[in-house]
């Protein structure tokens, strides 16, 4: 079972507060899956010391945080302070965050050897062999640039965007355009009178050939592209 609850936790205005809260709701809150602070806080307190049962003043909380609402001042606390994390959701986390890391890498760069993406697998057993610690808050897209400077001793890899021109059949026009956008950025377009569309994307190097295959897909081969210098 789960622990029943955990401390989170800010200083402010040299003053440290804290508050009980139920570990998952928590979390939930803080990575901003929910909006809802309902269940959050196991006792409507806010401590200077939890564990030792020590309460904070209303007369300090209001002079910092300009109410003595638990609820609000939790909302605060949790949005810009810290959450003691379990040591199952610490896990979790972390592997989430492996997880991004390893796909991030794999879609933005390639192997200057091949000029082909890394798979995930070889990129994966590549970070087994650096000193590698993984922030389970981090935006998984920053911890990855970092991670890639450690790689290149052991791993190879270019860091590469693509521009490519793409000729669509009207029939199938308005799915691709949609498509686009969720691999790379739209550059320029035009509509032809047939309907036709024509577009510039640019997108990472890695990302070339599930484009191409994509792409492929939805029009059934019956499409035109080209790589632009």
């Amino acid at each position: 079972m789960g622990a029943k609850h955990t401390t989170a936790r800010m200083s402010l205005s040299g003053e440290h507060y804290e508050i009980l809260v139920n570990p998952d709701a928590a979390l939930n809150f803080k990575l901003g899956r929910t909006k809802n602070m309902s269940n959050i806080l196991v006792i409507e307190t806010i401590f200077t010391d939890a564990s030792k049962g020590l309460r904070s003043s209303e007369n300090k909380l209001r002079e910092t945080f300009g109410t003595d609402d638990a609820s609000k001042i939790a909302e605060i606390i949790l949005k810009r302070g810290e959450i003691q994390l379990t040591t199952d959701q610490r896990r979790r986390l972390i592997e989430e965050k492996r997880k991004q890391i390893i796909a991030y890498i794999s879609r933005n760069s390639m192997d200057p050897r091949t000029n082909f993406p890394h798979p995930p697998l070889r990129i994966e057993q590549a970070m087994k062999q650096i000193s590698l610690v993984i922030d389970p808050f981090k935006r998984g897209e920053e911890q990855a640039k970092e991670v890639i400077e450690k790689l290149r001793p052991i791993l190879p890899l270019k860091i590469e965007k693509l521009r490519i021109a793409i000729k669509i059949p009207p029939e199938y026009a308005p799915r691709m355009a949609g498509v686009v956008r969720n691999f790379g950025s739209l550059k320029n377009e035009e509509w032809e009178r047939d309907g036709s569309w024509i577009a510039i994307v640019e997108l990472p190097a890695g990302m070339h050939l599930s484009f191409l295959e994509r792409m492929r897909n939805i029009t059934r081969g019956n499409y035109q592209s080209k790589i632009l210098k």
